[in-house]
C-alpha cells in the first residue's frame, strides 16, 4: 500500500473511531501537586490505552489503574482509551486511528496477538512510542515497538500447578479455562501446567487442547463451563486465568449437581468470597491489573523525555491459598464482587473504576 493510501486509510479510520478521552492537568485529576515521578518528562504529550477487549471488570480496572499511574505526570495533558470489543479488525482500526490522531504515547494489551502486529509497526514507523504488554503481539522491541512489557507466565502457571498437584495429592483430572484463541498468555500457562503434571502420571489434563476458549468473557465462560461439565463426569480441579468469570459460573455447578473442586486462578473478590461461602480448595496469584502502570511509566518517559525504568519484565506474586493459613483467602464484602483485591487503587478509585 502507497504511502498515501496509508495516511488516507489512517485518517478515514480516526473519524470513524469513537473515544473516550480524559484531560489530566496538574499531575492529578484533583488537581493535587505533588513531585512528579523520575520517568515523568517535561515534553508535554498525550497518552493512549488500547484494550483488544474491555468489556469486564478487569480491564475497568486495569484502565482506572493506568489514568492514576498517568495522573502523577503533569506532562500526560490527555488520556485516550479504545476498547477493540474483541474484534480484530476494531483493534487494529483503533491503533491505526490513536496513530493518526497524533497520540505521542500508545499502550496496547494485543489481545488478538499476532493479527494486531502490522497496526502496531506501522504506528511505531510513524514515529509513535508503542508499548504493547502483557500479551506477546510477536516482532521485536526496538524494530516493531518501542518496548514490551511482560511478565512470566510460565512462573505463576508453574506455581498453580504445583497447587493443583497438592490439592489432588497427585492424581485426577484438570480442566483449563484460557483466554482468546492463540493468546500468548494462555498458551504459555498450558505448557507450565503440561511440564509440572508430566511427572505425575495420574494427573490428566483434559479438555480442549491447549485450553478452553473463553476470550476471558464472564457470559462465555459460564457457557463453557456448562459444556465441560457435561462433557466430563470427572473434573478434580480446574485452572482458570480469570477467577471472577469463573466465580460468576458457579451456578452451573449446582444445576449440574456437583461439587466445586479445587481451582487455581487470579484473585477477584468474588472468588475469594465464594472460595470462603462454599470452602472448595483454592489458590490464586494476583491477578496484575497494576501491570499496566509499568508500561504507562516506559511510554511516557519514552515520549515525555523521562528516565526510562529499569526492567520490562513484572513478575507475578501468589495472592490466596486455602491449603496455608498464613496466607488464607481474602474477601472484603464492604467492596463489590467484581473488586479485585490486589489492585493497586485505593477502596475509593476501586469503586470508580468499576463505576
Amino acid at each position: 500500500m502507497s504511502s498515501k493510501r496509508k495516511i488516507l486509510s489512517w485518517v478515514a479510520a480516526a473519524v470513524a473511531l469513537s473515544t473516550t478521552a480524559m484531560v489530566l492537568v496538574g499531575g492529578a485529576a484533583n488537581g493535587a501537586t505533588r513531585a512528579a515521578p523520575s520517568w515523568c518528562g517535561s515534553k508535554s504529550i498525550s497518552l493512549s490505552l488500547s484494550d483488544g477487549f474491555g468489556g469486564n471488570n478487569w480491564r475497568r480496572i486495569t484502565r482506572g489503574e493506568a489514568k492514576d499511574e498517568a495522573s502523577k505526570c503533569p506532562s500526560v495533558t490527555k488520556f485516550v482509551y479504545t476498547d477493540g470489543q474483541a474484534n480484530t479488525q476494531k483493534s487494529i482500526s483503533d491503533i491505526q486511528s490513536l496513530a493518526a490522531q497524533g497520540i505521542d504515547a500508545m499502550v496496547v494489551f494485543p489481545d488478538q496477538s499476532e493479527a494486531v502486529l502490522p497496526a502496531i509497526r506501522a504506528a511505531y514507523k510513524a514515529g509513535r512510542v508503542v508499548v504493547p504488554y502483557r500479551v506477546f503481539p510477536g516482532g521485536k522491541a526496538g524494530v516493531d515497538y518501542s518496548y514490551y512489557i511482560r511478565t512470566d507466565f510460565s512462573y505463576d502457571g508453574t506455581l498453580m500447578a504445583k497447587w493443583v498437584v497438592k490439592a489432588l495429592h497427585g492424581a485426577g483430572n484438570v480442566v483449563y479455562l484460557g483466554g482468546p484463541a492463540g493468546n500468548s498468555q494462555s498458551r504459555t500457562r498450558s505448557a507450565a501446567f503440561k511440564a509440572v503434571f508430566k511427572k505425575y502420571p495420574r494427573i490428566h489434563f483434559i479438555g480442549k487442547k491447549p485450553f478452553e476458549v473463553t476470550n476471558w468473557d464472564p457470559a462465555l465462560t459460564q457457557k463453557v463451563v456448562t459444556a465441560v461439565l457435561a462433557k466430563y463426569p470427572k473434573i478434580d480441579a480446574f485452572a482458570t486465568d480469570f477467577g471472577a468469570a469463573f466465580a460468576s459460573s458457579l451456578a452451573a455447578f449446582q444445576q449440574a449437581h456437583r461439587k466445586i473442586p479445587a481451582v487455581a486462578a487470579e484473585d477477584s473478590n468474588a472468588f475469594g468470597c465464594a472460595a470462603k461461602k462454599s470452602k472448595f480448595p483454592t489458590m490464586t496469584v494476583s491477578s496484575q491489573n497494576w501491570m499496566v502502570r509499568r508500561a504507562v511509566e516506559f511510554a511516557v518517559a519514552k515520549a515525555s523525555g523521562g528516565k526510562i525504568p529499569a526492567s520490562t519484565t513484572v513478575k507475578n506474586t501468589m495472592f490466596d491459598d486455602s491449603l496455608n493459613k498464613k496466607v488464607g483467602v481474602h474477601c472484603d464484602p464492604s467492596l463489590p464482587g467484581d473488586a479485585i483485591l490486589s489492585s493497586h487503587l485505593s477502596k475509593a478509585k476501586l469503586k470508580a473504576a468499576l463505576g
